[in-house]
């Protein structure tokens, strides 16, 4: 989360894709499957396979798109905070940065590793790219299933800061990104 002054908010392309991806990941943490490689490949669990695939997919390239965006719609000027506060921040903002991009890829390499194709919904299949080497799939998967707890516990106190930036210290960080909660 970074600070921001009260006069200046996220632009509506930053604003987009933060709760959009917000929105995917939860939604793609909500129809994980999980467990063990047999009930995840089932028949019976193939259409929520195929939509965790493909909002990971999505998620992964909407973040990859915010990069490249930041370069040319860099955040608003930082609020007056103390300096250990705005560090971990930043912090957090790039850590969840980091799991958006590696937790996609770490499903990615699982899946080929343990020889099954990426099916996301509606884009067809996308065959193995990687030799099979089951046991470090089943690793890769268990790394992917640990990255996605992480990004639900780092989205979680980035929330929750959020919120007692508002409530509490009531500064500009929430309505920054939620400019409609500014005080008339």
């Amino acid at each position: 989360m970074d600070s921001v002054r009260a006069d200046q908010p996220y632009s509506l392309l930053s604003r987009g894709f933060h709760w959009v991806t917000a929105l995917l990941v939860l939604v793609a943490f909500l129809v994980s499957v999980g467990g063990p490689e047999s009930r995840i490949y089932s028949q019976q669990n193939s259409f929520s396979l195929g939509l965790h695939e493909l909002l990971g997919l999505t998620v992964f390239i909407l973040t990859a798109l915010r990069l490249v965006a930041r370069i040319f719609d860099p955040p608003p000027p930082a609020v007056e905070m103390p300096g250990w506060m705005h560090s971990l921040s930043r912090l957090v903002h790039w850590v969840l940065f980091t799991l958006l991009i590696i937790t996609p890829l770490s499903a990615i390499w699982a899946v080929w590793a343990e020889g099954h194709a990426l099916t996301p919904l509606g884009l067809g299949t996308l065959s193995p790219m990687i030799a099979k080497a089951a046991d470090f799939g089943s690793t890769l998967a268990d790394i992917h299933g640990l990255l996605g707890d992480a990004i639900m516990w780092v989205a979680g106190l980035h929330g929750a800061a959020a919120l007692y930036h508002h409530f509490w210290l009531r500064d500009a960080v929430l309505t920054a990104m939620v400019p409609w909660l500014r005080p008339k």
